[in-house]
């Protein structure tokens, strides 16, 4: 069986990393890189580090308004999969090459698989919620990481195909982990005490293009108990500076980070503040408690817990989010699986047709 995999951007790397080794037992994968991330902190250091291969295509399609952006990397897949042919397309979670791999799979009739499917803000505001709705409404198999997921695409009269297999995000930390907690020095790098620091990110577009938003998260953070260590996205970067939105003292900028690092840095923070899905997940996989800059999230059931507080940009709720955060013993349900989803996709991949 040849399946073509499409990856663009971080979070897509690290949830690729352990289901392309799985994948590679059995079948020949062809792996593509949209270019969505496309210098080396945001894209070819994890590679390295998460040992994933050299990618067969990279599209280098780069940074763009929405549109031009998707367009073009639909243009670039079409070519490659009319080339190679595959048998199945996978994508994963909701970025531009997510939306233009599944489109372009399907207008040449190729089944698609949803690596995250069912997942919902509710919020159409989102590029990201418009682009997983859409992927999930062409997908064939729709590999959902929580039983939350499948109800919600079944209320949308999707029930065909989908497969509740848990989160690969899961099998991503227990494949790298331990690595990352025996090879990351950036605690020492940054002279860090576990316990000591928050860790903050901020990247969505719902914060960046909203000056108001940025001097608020940003007037937080500088106002906490703690400093707060930014990994700086370079698009939050750059709008901080169009925008004039200054960094105060509390602050500490870093350069984006590898998933190594960025590991350690979660697991020694007293809190993270987010407005990322991927590292709402991550801090919740490592009993570290989770600030999302959001007023909705599409991992539910971390907020169900406790251990996730929604709080958007308000200062005051941001703060007060923080103070109010469980403490260590605080009930931790396995809310997303076991580690093993590579392998069940993989089963599922296998047992099926492929053909449409």
């Amino acid at each position: 069986m040849k399946v073509v995999s499409i990856v663009g951007a971080r979070p897509q790397f690290i949830k690729a990393s352990p289901l392309s080794r799985e994948l590679r037992l059995r079948h020949h994968e062809i792996l593509v890189h949209t270019g969505q991330h496309y210098d080396r902190d945001m894209s070819d250091v994890f590679f390295e580090e998460l040992g994933m291969p050299v990618p067969d295509y990279h599209l280098g399609i780069g940074s763009g308004p929405h549109g031009a952006q998707t367009g073009a990397m639909l243009a670039a897949i079409e070519t490659v999969l009319q080339k190679e042919s595959p048998d199945a397309v996978i994508v994963y979670g909701d970025t531009n090459s997510t939306l233009a791999g599944a489109l372009a799979a399907a207008k040449l009739h190729l089944p698609v698989a949803h690596v995250e499917a069912g997942l919902r803000s509710f919020n159409r505001r989102m590029p990201e919620e418009i682009n997983r709705v859409v992927t999930d409404h062409l997908s064939t198999w729709l590999l959902a990481p929580s039983e939350v997921s499948r109800q919600q695409l079944a209320q949308e009269g999707i029930v065909q195909g989908v497969h509740v297999v848990g989160d690969i995000m899961v099998d991503a930390l227990h494949l790298h982990g331990t690595r990352a907690a025996e090879r990351s020095e950036a605690l020492v790098r940054y002279q860090l005490r576990a316990g000591a620091y928050y860790l903050a990110t901020v990247h969505r577009a719902e914060n960046t293009e909203e000056g108001g938003n940025l001097r608020q998260i940003f007037g937080a953070l500088d106002a906490l108990d703690r400093p707060v260590i930014l990994p700086l996205h370079p698009r939050t970067e750059k709008r901080m500076a169009e925008l004039g939105v200054a960094i105060g003292a509390n602050v500490q900028v870093l350069a984006p980070q590898g998933y190594l690092d960025m590991l350690a840095l979660q697991r020694g923070a007293a809190c993270v503040l987010t407005d990322s899905g991927g590292i709402q997940k991550e801090a919740y996989y490592l009993r570290v408690p989770c600030v999302t800059l959001r007023t909705e999230t599409e991992w539910v059931e971390t907020v169900a817990t406790g251990w996730n507080t929604l709080a958007g940009a308000d200062p005051e709720r941001i703060l007060a989010a923080v103070a109010r955060r469980p403490a260590p013993g605080t009930p931790h349900p396995d809310l997303y699986g076991d580690g093993l989803t590579a392998g069940r996709i993989v089963e599922i991949l296998s047992a099926e047709p492929t053909r449409s």
